[in-house]
C-alpha cells in the first residue's frame, strides 16, 4: 500500500531520532517516496547526510535554504505529502504546533500542511505525564492529529516508563492500514450507528460516586473507525480523558439513567447500536446534597438496579443491529451466548478481563466474538483499534446480508 506514496517525515531532537533513520530505509523498502525535516535539535543526534542517504532525497532543516528557487520549500513539502508522520515529535516540537509557532523549518511547514498529519512522541515519562503536554496533545487531537502512542520500557534517561517511540515496524504497519482504509473507501456510508463507550458515575454525595474501571477505549476506537469507514456516528460516553473522535457526534454522560435516556432518544433513527460501555448494575437509593461525615460506625448504603440498557433496546429493536459486550472473569463464553438469547443481540464481543492485554484501561484486548448462532471468532492479543476494524467488518456483512448495505 505505501508504494508510489508520497510521506514527509519530521524528525524533531532526542534519542530517538536514529529510529527516525531506520523508519526512513523501512519506509524506502517498501516503494515509499520520503522526504525528511529536521530540526537543529535534531542534527544534533544524527547528521542530515544520513537521511539524505536512506531517502535518496534532500533533507530540509533550514526555512530560508531554497532549493528549488521556483517553489517556496515549506509551502510546497506540505502540498506534496500524502501522509506527514511526526517522529520523534518532542514535548518541544509538539507545543509549538499546539500553539501555532512557526519558527523553523518543521513547524512552518505543518501550519501551512493540509495532509493527514501523524504524531510519534518520544520524551521522558514524567515530560510525557506533565499537564501542559498532556493539554498540547489533546489540542492537537481536536486539530485532527492523530496519534501512535508511546511504548513502555527503558528509557535513555534511566527511567522506565511509557515515553518510547513506537517501533519503525508498527509505525510501517499503521501506515500500511491507513493507506488501505483510504483504498477501501466509505462501506458504511449513511449507516446511522450509535455507539456507547466509558464508565457511568452514580453519585453518592458531592464528592463520592460508585463507578468502574472502564477507560472507554474500546468504545471510542469504534467511533473512530466507523467514522472513518462512513458511518454517521453518535458516541455516547461517560467520563474519560480521552479526546472525541473526529467526525462523531459526541454526548457527554455521567450516570446510567442519562445513558438510557440518550440512547432511547437516538435509538429509532439507528441503523446499528454497539453498545460497549461498562453501565453500573446499581446506583444508592439515596443521595445527599452534602459531604456525609465520617462516623465511629460502619456505614450501609443501600442500593437499587439501574435499568438494563441492552435488555431494553433487545425489546424495542426492529430493524436495527443490536451488539452487546461481555466483560467477563469466568466461564465467558457460556454468559455470553446467554446475555445472545436473553437480550435479543445479533453479535457479541466477549472477553475475560483478568486476561494478560485485556480488559479496561488497556489499548489491547483479547476478544472473542460470537454470532446468534453461536458462531463465533477468537482473536488473539491486538490492538482494541484492530478489534474495532474486525468488529465492523463483522458488522457490514450483517448488514449486506439483510440487504441495508
Amino acid at each position: 500500500m505505501l508504494s508510489g506514496k508520497k510521506i514527509l517525515l519530521c524528525v524533531s531532537g532526542g534519542i530517538a531520532v536514529f529510529k527516525a533513520a531506520a523508519l526512513t530505509s523501512k519506509l524506502v523498502q517498501t516503494g515509499a517516496d520520503v522526504r525528511v525535516i529536521m530540526t537543529n535539535s535534531a542534527m544534533e543526534f544524527v547528521n542530515p547526510l544520513t537521511f539524505q542517504a536512506l531517502s535518496r532525497n534532500d533533507v530540509y532543516f533550514d526555512t530560508f535554504d531554497e532549493k528549488n528557487s521556483k517553489v517556496i520549500a515549506h509551502i510546497d513539502l506540505a502540498d506534496w505529502a500524502d501522509l506527514i508522520v511526526i517522529a520523534p515529535a518532542s514535548a518541544n516540537t509538539i507545543s509549538k504546533l499546539a500553539n501555532g509557532i512557526a519558527d523553523n523549518m518543521l513547524t512552518s511547514t505543518l501550519l501551512a500542511a493540509t495532509a493527514q498529519v501523524w504524531v510519534a512522541p518520544a520524551m521522558n515519562v514524567h515530560m510525557y505525564k506533565h499537564p501542559a503536554i498532556q493539554t498540547n496533545i489533546n489540542t492537537l487531537h481536536q486539530f485532527g492529529y492523530r496519534f501512535i502512542e508511546p511504548s513502555e520500557g527503558y528509557l535513555a534517561c534511566g527511567y522506565v516508563g511509557k515515553g518510547r517511540l513506537e517501533e519503525p515496524e508498527k509505525i510501517v504497519e499503521l501506515m500500511n492500514q491507513y493507506f488501505e482504509e483510504q483504498e477501501v473507501g466509505s462501506p458504511l456510508k449513511d449507516v446511522h450507528i450509535i455507539v456507547t463507550a466509558g464508565p457511568t458515575r452514580e453519585k453518592v454525595d458531592p464528592v463520592r460516586f460508585f463507578t468502574n474501571h472502564s477507560s472507554g477505549k474500546m468504545g471510542y476506537a469504534i467511533a473512530d473507525v466507523a467514522s472513518k469507514l462512513g458511518a454517521n456516528v453518535t458516541l455516547i460516553t461517560g467520563p474519560t480523558v480521552i479526546p472525541a473522535p473526529n467526525d462523531v457526534t459526541t454526548i457527554q454522560i455521567e450516570t446510567a439513567q442519562e445513558m438510557y435516556e440518550q440512547v432511547i432518544k437516538h435509538f429509532e433513527q439507528a441503523d446499528v447500536v454497539i453498545k460497549s460501555a461498562a453501565v453500573a448494575d446499581y446506583r444508592p437509593v439515596q443521595t445527599y446534597n452534602q459531604k456525609l461525615k465520617k462516623q465511629n460506625s460502619d456505614m450501609q448504603i443501600e442500593m437499587e438496579r439501574t435499568v438494563d440498557i441492552l435488555n431494553e433496546l433487545g425489546k424495542l429493536k426492529s430493524t436495527q443491529l443490536l451488539v452487546g459486550f461481555a466483560a467477563e472473569t469466568n466461564n465467558l463464553e457460556e454468559y455470553a451466548k446467554k446475555k445472545i438469547i436473553t437480550k435479543n443481540l445479533d453479535l457479541i464481543v466477549a472477553n475475560n478481563v483478568t486476561s494478560e492485554g485485556a480488559g479496561f484501561d488497556k489499548d489491547t484486548n483479547i476478544v472473542t466474538i460470537i454470532d446468534k448462532a453461536f458462531n463465533k471468532v477468537e482473536l488473539p492479543k491486538m490492538s482494541k483499534y484492530d478489534v474495532a476494524k474486525i468488529l465492523l467488518e463483522k458488522v457490514q456483512l450483517l448488514l449486506e446480508e439483510r440487504g441495508r448495505l
